[in-house]
């Protein structure tokens, strides 16, 4: 059930007969759901969650005019980029307008090391319009974005800030949350008269990683990195090993500075066996690290595998590996759709070990819980030093004991990221940074984005809009 009233709806519809509004159920259910079903427990919870409408405007004018007519109504809006967040961070809890960015999808410029995009485009398609703008400038085979969730053929840009922390080239680059590593964004406010605003600098933090709580992100200005030719490879630990000897070559891997990486992804076994696409190459019982290094570095690679006893089981050029299916695929969280799609009784969680070179905590966690939640590490920059970061499957019994798993965890210090909250501040945020409170009271002001997922508003007695 809706908190707008139909003749509310009926209002903004006349206001915006121009622009794209969509009323079918069906799409409008699409458009309303993510990948929440990743956690039994945001199943039950926001299953039935819809919106009224969707509306999907071509620009930023159009975006503006929806704001302006949403805010006027009293209307709550939820952002979608292209759905792929696991939190049910664009799941309408108060029904309400849809507002899907995916026509905003243009790269507006590009020079080497920067670019301006809009909101909506997705993540492969501005690789491939940056490539196409730029034929020819310095570079190690042009340029790139620095990082990408395993959702890098569908996610959009403006839904990574968003909701996403890093991925895919977090090995060099840390996380979105580091300083450089978004250095513009424009947003539009929820007013009736809405405003433009440019963040730069350290204020983009205001709107980083807060679910759309706090802004209509329109444009996006981001770094770029080297283009190198990415090699994909897969290294296997033979099952009478264990895990542990794939974990210490891939800390000795992230900690190899000379070699150029963009992807560490460790998964213990049986997790390799469900990655149907691969099977054929995956020795039975072995651990696997899928690697994505620049060409020029595997040669010097080869010398750690052999030291650290692993066997190359494929192999792919650059060249090659932009043909099919990537690596990335099955990494950070794709990891868990596949497993998922033979089992749905697996579900999964998000932790960050502490900073250790031998891996001592994660060999407990690993040797402690057993089959019960299987090791998937991937690794990132962290304030200069490579940690692994868990994505660790997990066979799902109660609600009680996946809570009991956590809370484990956090006990022996491995920080702890809830994926099975849609509250922001109780998944990693765990607190809400002032700044951004104080900056949805400007942008804000009747509560109307994304409402019902940010405590801190909602325990302040500040305006909002009853859930649905």
């Amino acid at each position: 059930m809706s908190v707008a009233a139909p003749n509310q709806l009926q209002a903004l519809c006349s206001a915006l007969t121009d622009i794209e509004i969509i009323t079918d159920p069906a799409q409008v259910t699409k458009l309303s759901l993510d990948f929440y079903h990743y956690s039994p427990v945001l199943s039950q919870q926001l299953s039935n969650k819809r919106g009224d409408l969707a509306v999907r405007p071509a620009n930023e004018a159009e975006v503006i005019r929806v704001a302006a007519a949403c805010a006027q109504q009293r209307i709550p809006v939820t952002i979608r980029g292209a759905g792929t967040g696991n939190y049910g961070q664009c799941i309408p809890l108060a029904g309400g307008v849809i507002l899907d960015m995916s026509k905003l999808n243009q790269v507006l410029w590009a020079k080497p090391g920067v670019a301006r995009v809009q909101a909506g485009a997705k993540l492969m398609s501005i690789d491939k319009q940056i490539r196409e703008m730029l034929v020819g400038s310095s570079g190690a085979g042009g340029w790139e974005i620095r990082m990408a969730p395993s959702t890098y053929r569908t996610a959009t840009i403006g839904g990574f800030i968003a909701g996403g922390s890093g991925g895919i080239g977090s090995i060099t680059y840390g996380q979105l949350r580091d300083r450089g590593n978004v250095l513009g964004l424009r947003v539009v406010t929820l007013e009736e008269e809405p405003r433009i605003i440019e963040l730069r600098g350290d204020e983009v933090f205001k709107v980083s990683h807060a679910w759309g709580l706090n802004g209509i992100i329109t444009e996006v200005e981001i770094p770029l990195g080297p283009a190198y030719p990415w090699a994909e490879l897969i290294v296997a630990f033979p099952s009478e090993v264990g895990f542990m000897p794939c974990a210490h070559f891939g800390q000795a891997l992230a900690d190899a500075d000379g070699i150029l990486k963009k992807m560490i992804s460790l998964h213990a076994w049986p997790i390799p066996s469900y990655f149907a696409p691969l099977r054929g190459s995956l020795p039975e019982g072995a651990a696997v690290a899928l690697l994505m290094i620049a060409e020029c570095s595997v040669e010097p690679l080869m010398d750690l595998i052999r030291e650290h006893g692993g066997q190359v089981v494929y192999q792919k050029t650059a060249q090659e590996a932009s043909k099919g299916i990537m690596l990335g695929e099955f990494s950070w969280n794709h990891t868990t759709l596949h497993c998922r799609s033979v089992d749905p009784g697996l579900t999964y969680l998000q932790s960050v070990f502490p900073a250790d070179r031998e891996l001592k905590m994660v060999q407990h966690m690993y040797e402690h819980f057993g089959d019960e939640v299987l090791m998937h590490l991937e690794f990132i920059r962290v304030h200069g030093q490579a940690r692994p970061v868990g994505l660790q499957i997990v066979r799902f019994t109660t609600e009680e004991r996946l809570n009991e798993i956590m809370r484990y965890h956090e006990d022996k210090g491995v920080f702890i990221a809830n994926p099975h909250t849609f509250i922001i501040e109780d998944g990693g945020r765990k607190v809400m940074d002032p700044q951004q409170i104080r900056f949805k009271e400007e942008v804000d002001p009747y509560g109307l984005l994304n409402p019902g997922k940010m405590r801190t508003w909602i325990e302040s007695g500040r305006p909002s809009p009853a859930l649905a």
